[in-house]
């Protein structure tokens, strides 16, 4: 049987992602990853002059992070079905204690600590772990207290975070690659007000096709979040997103519109760019954006002052010809002209068309040295920067 070369194209990209779930999951439930910090080939990432990255904590498959006033991280992760605490005890950046909190949850990649508990976000559930930080040799029952969410795994999975309102926030992505449904969760970012019983959801931005990241601006409050761009309209098309959400009730185009102007082919037809919020900045097709951060430290240089911080999980609907694309972090910087400008940070977890790792997440701690999950190598590293006397 001779198989059509879209078809082909298609299958080697489903065969590279079925290797890195492989990779992922590849595991001991006794003693954690497959593959340990020190087989990972981290000399072959590019780091800017005068950075360091070490392993803090090796746990398998870390997506959001989170870290309590008491010094202690959390991770969720995704096809793990765990949640962890880790403990740098003697103040040697390194997180000797690592604990597995829960297990066998559905997808429990969203966390946020908030007033002494932890929240988990699952596929169709909000959970919360009531005063965890006091409670970690013998970690209490999660307490439902949402479980009427969409049940779907396509982009079900969650992003925590508590806003400035004080609202919890979080995700329900389009379970699909290109569709319209009804239900006007789906392709959202929610919010639910826990003060407020009983507890109600609301949509407070439409048409995100799949965010895996978002925070909050330090100086105006605003909500930023990255955006995953859909598949199967080319190697370079369309663009992932950085968006900008100020306020409630705004409209960022999906599935009518993608980046600034593309119409989508199925659900384009007659559509107006202009009726919807366009991008901050359009990033690169298929890189995969994640997690991100304003840094607001003091180690890293004064250029990173201020900048947004964006994990790229990297590219699998891209054929073999073009090659893969993210595995990386980025720099987006508001430059003197007013305009958002997008480097490459660091990368070389990709090397050629084979990932050794894929950058989830970030977290800064309050020393400005940055956190980043990795939910591939199943490794959390700490970036830092000294500079030379």
């Amino acid at each position: 049987m001779i198989l059509a070369p879209g078809l082909l194209a298609y299958l080697r990209r489903m065969a590279f992602f079925l290797v890195i779930i492989i990779l992922t999951l590849a595991v001991s439930p006794l003693t954690g990853s497959r593959v340990h910090a020190h087989d990972l080939p981290m000399e072959k990432l590019n780091l800017p002059e005068g950075f360091q990255i070490s392993v803090y904590a090796e746990v398998i498959n870390p997506r959001q992070l989170a870290r309590s006033p008491n010094g202690i991280l959390y991770a969720g992760s995704r096809r793990a079905g765990n949640i962890y605490a880790m403990i740098d005890k003697d103040g040697d950046n390194i997180a000797e204690t690592v604990m597995t909190l829960d297990t066998d949850l559905n997808y429990p990649s969203g966390i946020a600590y908030q007033d002494g508990d932890l929240y988990v976000g699952a596929i169709n559930q909000i959970l919360v772990y009531r005063d965890i930080d006091k409670h970690l040799d013998d970690p209490p029952a999660p307490e439902v207290i949402y479980d009427d969410l969409p049940t779907e795994t396509h982009h079900g999975w969650k992003y925590l975070g508590f806003g400035p309102d004080g609202a919890l926030y979080f995700n329900i992505g389009a379970p699909c690659n290109i569709c319209l449904k009804e239900n006007p969760w789906y392709a959202s970012i929610m919010r639910m007000d826990l003060s407020q019983k009983p507890l109600t959801p609301e949509v407070y931005a439409h048409g995100v096709r799949n965010t895996v990241g978002f925070t909050w601006h330090p100086d105006t409050n605003a909500l930023w979040f990255t955006d995953n761009g859909r598949d199967m309209l080319g190697d370079e098309i369309p663009p992932c997103e950085l968006n900008h959400a100020p306020q409630a009730g705004m409209h960022f185009g999906y599935p009518f519109i993608h980046g600034n102007n593309i119409p989508d082919p199925e659900f384009g037809d007659g559509k107006d760019p202009e009726s919807y919020e366009p991008p901050a900045l359009e990033l690169g097709a298929h890189v995969a954006p994640l997690g991100l951060v304003f840094y607001q430290g003091k180690m890293l240089p004064e250029r990173y002052r201020g900048a947004a911080l964006i994990t790229e999980h990297g590219s699998w609907n891209r054929s073999q010809e073009a090659g893969h694309v993210g595995y990386r972090i980025t720099v987006a910087r508001e430059e003197p002209d007013g305009q958002l400008s997008y480097q490459t940070m660091i990368d070389g977890w990709l090397q050629g068309e084979a990932a050794w790792g894929r950058p989830a997440d970030l977290l800064e701690l309050p020393d400005g040295s940055l956190l980043i999950a990795d939910d591939t190598g199943n490794v959390i590293y700490r970036l830092t920067y000294q500079q030379d006397d």
